[in-house]
């Protein structure tokens, strides 16, 4: 329990004291005037109250990755809460407050033109293309696995399920922010943190259990894979969500443009990821201690981490607390599902400049988007998954090196991007040069090897091309004179 404590009592300190640190490289303007007055449009731009904003965050980039991708990553041992803490604190908070705060500071612009602007033109049109990949693919992920885990529950036909969700993800998508997401994503954050703090005190008090039992703090620095699995890198892109996720770059955005005061965006996107970790750290906790231990846990998981959490669930708080707490699962992936194509509707409209205040407007480029997404319903889970993995910290490699650039661009302190921009793309290029299945299959020392050198050359690029180019019209500038 010690271990548990002093993980998440890192992840809260991170906020308070990390957090504070990012703030003050960024250097917030309470005086300006974000795009939720400036563009206000009825639609997407809605000025929102900090806490409602911060609950919707939450529920945005915490779909089924902070749930499925620790349990995944328990079955290397404790060494997975260690990167959760590690990454949430310095690479993912990070990404989710610079992607945020960049997008308030370019009146709520989608990842894709943030890419452009900082990185340039080629930057653009590459996450154009892989942002909108990336999108159908956490949506797809965010139909299934909800949908199985509500046929597990009520032993209905998943095609039902598919069916039901699909119709509401249509209609979250083109209403108006504050109808649906507004109105009740605030209620369901709140039911969300209640179970996870729920679940985790039953596993405390519980007779039969112990939390994290025989584990030591050596455990936290070694691979206890009973599978054989290398820890390098494939940890790094099993567990996103809870530690770095570009997934929550094409999030952040959306709240962007309803952040009433620059000062909210530590609360809302730094916080938000802390929220997260704590998420990620409670179910990672959960399948290291329910099934006794990393072997216990490869058994009770059969392949599936769904099965961790119908079994823990209902184990733990018996049928109708369990029902609850499934409930609260299916929930994240629903409410992260519906922004994804939302985000994917959004990027689209930015792209071909077209506003979307008009309801035909929004259809004619939701339907199309949710006709490929019912297309790759069809595909295995599992091959959705992975692809899914690689897309995601992808997606966050590019995001932190457009922060990295901003910051460059502007001769501040770039490292708290930079450092994790490069460790990102190091885990990428080696991941995939390693993996037969998604990449070359190359040794592991030759692809690590290749990563780190093919980082260094990026990141040369990156510094030398950006560092003193000026700000020239950036909107910085003119926050500094306000």
């Amino acid at each position: 329990m010690m271990w548990f404590l002093l993980c998440v009592g890192l992840l809260l300190g991170g906020y308070f004291i990390y957090g504070k640190f990012v703030e003050k490289v960024f250097g917030i303007n309470k005086a300006r005037q974000t795009p939720a007055f400036t563009k206000t449009d009825g639609v997407d731009f809605v000025p929102m109250s900090k806490g409602k904003v911060y609950l919707i965050q939450l529920l945005n980039i915490a779909g089924v990755g902070p749930i499925f991708g620790p349990i995944l990553g328990a079955l290397y041992g404790p060494a997975a809460m260690l990167w959760i803490v590690l990454g949430c604190i310095f690479a993912g908070a990070v990404h989710d407050y610079f992607s945020g705060m960049l997008s308030v500071r370019n009146n709520g612009q989608s990842v894709p033109n943030l890419a452009g602007k900082y990185l340039g033109k080629s930057a653009k049109h590459f996450m154009n293309v892989f942002a909108i990949i990336l999108l159908l693919l956490v949506g797809v992920v965010f139909i299934s696995a909800p949908a199985g885990l509500l046929g597990k529950l009520t032993g209905w036909d998943v095609s039902i399920f598919l069916g039901v969700i699909f119709t509401y993800y249509l209609i979250a998508t083109i209403v108006p922010v504050d109808k649906i997401i507004g109105r009740l994503y605030p209620f369901f954050g709140a039911l969300l943190l209640f179970m996870s703090v729920g679940l985790t005190i039953a596993l405390v008090v519980s007779s039969e259990h112990t939390l994290m039992p025989g584990f030591e703090m050596g455990d936290f620095f070694s691979n206890l894979n009973p599978n054989d699995m290398p820890l390098w890198p494939a940890l790094f892109i099993t567990i996103a969500c809870g530690a770095v996720s570009g997934f929550h770059a094409t999030q952040s955005p959306l709240m962007a443009r309803c952040v009433e005061n620059e000062s909210n965006g530590r609360f809302v996107f730094y916080g938000a990821m802390i929220g997260e970790g704590v998420i990620a750290l409670i179910w990672c906790a959960i399948a290291l201690s329910f099934f006794g231990g990393v072997e216990g846990l490869n058994a009770g998981m059969a392949g599936n981490p769904a099965n961790v959490v119908y079994e823990a669930s209902t184990g733990l708080l018996g049928a109708v607390g369990g029902f609850m707490a499934i409930l609260g699962v299916i929930i994240l992936p629903i409410t992260s599902g519906d922004t994804a194509f939302r985000s994917a509707r959004l990027i689209l409209a930015e792209f071909f400049k077209m506003p979307q205040t008009a309801l035909p407007k929004r259809l004619l480029l939701a339907i199309p988007l949710f006709i490929m997404g019912a297309i790759l319903t069809q595909v295995d889970f599992g091959v959705i998954w992975r692809y899914f993995g690689v897309a995601n910290q992808t997606t966050a490699v590019m995001m932190l090196w457009t922060a990295s650039a901003y910051l460059l661009r502007h001769n501040k302190f770039h490292w708290i991007c930079t450092v994790p921009a490069m460790f990102m793309t190091t885990v990428v290029i080696s991941f995939l040069l390693n993996s037969a299945t998604l990449g070359a299959g190359l040794p592991m020392t030759l692809s690590t090897v290749a990563g780190v050198v093919s980082t260094l050359v990026i990141a040369g690029l990156i510094i030398v091309k950006t560092k003193g180019k000026g700000k020239g019209e950036d909107e910085d500038a003119l926050v500094e004179k306000a």
